[in-house]
């Protein structure tokens, strides 16, 4: 008689901040399988509390995230249950949940680096009864590494090519990008903007959550001299290992440029700004991609439903194939959410993770933490 499967539960809120990415997974022959996922958003108060949190462009307040800690972990522990009442799964079959939590303050360079996840991992074992594993960014930080990306690590284990090289990129609120060759090495760092600016402007000028299809950038015009301000933005000529945040690139950033054009920059055309904005995200990956002579380039994350950004990939990549991770077997609405659950199944393991060459760690870490139900 065989074995009833052990389960393990990924999640995770990404820099769009838009809710909880929830995926229930198991494992053959150490190969993730997704079985069943959903994504839940935020109520609307807490989605607030988080945008006034990130986007002040400063460390939040002690108290403020206290509160948000308390209820993001209650938010995640009632999304994890969600996702085993919609398979029917009880909760012994689950090994452990996997939870990254929402970053509300990334800042890893100077003397006092620094990650902040919140969303209480004891809390969200006590409320489920599950293992809990989180912090999966502080082992790295203290090795001297970034704490991000850690997609690359999974992109390492089910994509690498069997010849040639190959890039992976996810598009999410910042986008990051993996190199990849058929020896298993690999590197990887944040590009920079991906859907974030995006969001941003649509959100101000429309008071739409985002750009459905990038079909209001697609109505408008790239402001060259505008795209050129923006591409000089001293990140993108730092060397890697490097990553950021929606604390550095957001819509203050972006306003601060609209101002330093002048009086004529307020009258810019918004949908001027929505297509220079799309322009950025792809001609900051595009240069990444070509700088590490990739033949093909693999897209996952939210980025992927933005037809007119695909669109301007294509074309400043035309030599290379570019298609989505589901041409690997690999869902890219879910890749992060079973990153998660992925890496729980490693920390559980006690397998370290090989980050020096994506984070600049010193050595390798395991990372995360175990967290046992109360």
């Amino acid at each position: 008689m065989s074995e009833a499967p052990t389960y393990f539960i990924g999640m995770l809120s990404g820099t769009s901040r838009d809710g909880a990415d929830t995926a229930l997974v198991r494992f053959e022959s150490g190969r993730p399988v997704r079985v069943e996922t959903q994504c839940v958003e935020y109520p609307d108060d807490l989605a607030a509390l988080l945008r006034r949190m990130v986007e002040r462009r400063r460390r939040p307040d002690d108290e403020e995230m206290a509160r948000a800690d308390r209820e993001l972990a209650e938010f995640f522990a009632l999304a994890a249950w969600g996702l085993l009442d919609r398979y029917e799964v009880e909760r012994s079959a689950v090994r452990a949940i996997g939870s990254h939590g929402q970053t509300v303050w990334h800042h890893p360079a100077g003397h006092h680096p620094e990650s902040i996840q919140l969303g209480d991992p004891q809390r969200i074992a006590d409320l489920t009864g599950i293992p809990v594993v989180g912090r999966f960014r502080q082992a790295d930080l203290e090795a001297g590494g970034q704490g991000a990306p850690l997609a690359p690590l999974l992109h390492r284990a089910l994509l690498c090519p069997e010849s040639g090289r190959r890039a992976v990129l996810n598009i999410g609120g910042i986008a990051n990008v993996s190199l990849l060759d058929p020896d298993g090495n690999v590197t990887g760092y944040d590009t920079g903007p991906g859907n974030c600016l995006l969001d941003a402007w649509v959100h101000k000028q429309r008071g739409e959550n985002y750009d459905a299809s990038g079909a209001w950038a697609e109505s408008g015009t790239v402001d060259r001299l505008l795209l050129d301000q923006l591409l000089a933005d001293p990140y993108f000529v730092l060397p890697p290992p490097k990553s950021t945040g929606v604390e550095y690139f957001n819509f203050y950033w972006l306003e601060g440029h609209l101002r330093e054009r002048g009086p004529g920059g307020a009258e810019t055309d918004p949908r001027d700004v929505q297509a220079t904005l799309a322009e950025f995200t792809a001609a900051s990956v595009a240069e990444a991609v070509l700088n590490a002579a990739s033949d093909e380039l693999l897209v996952c994350g939210g980025g992927t439903h933005n037809t007119d950004l695909m669109r301007r990939l294509k074309r400043l990549l035309p030599r290379m194939r570019v298609t989505t991770t589901a041409a690997y077997g690999l869902d890219p609405d879910w890749v992060e959410a079973i990153l998660f659950a992925w890496l729980a199944r490693e920390r559980i393991a006690g397998r370290p993770q090989d980050t020096p060459p994506i984070t600049g760690a010193r050595e390798p870490v395991i990372l995360g933490e175990i967290f046992q139900p109360h």
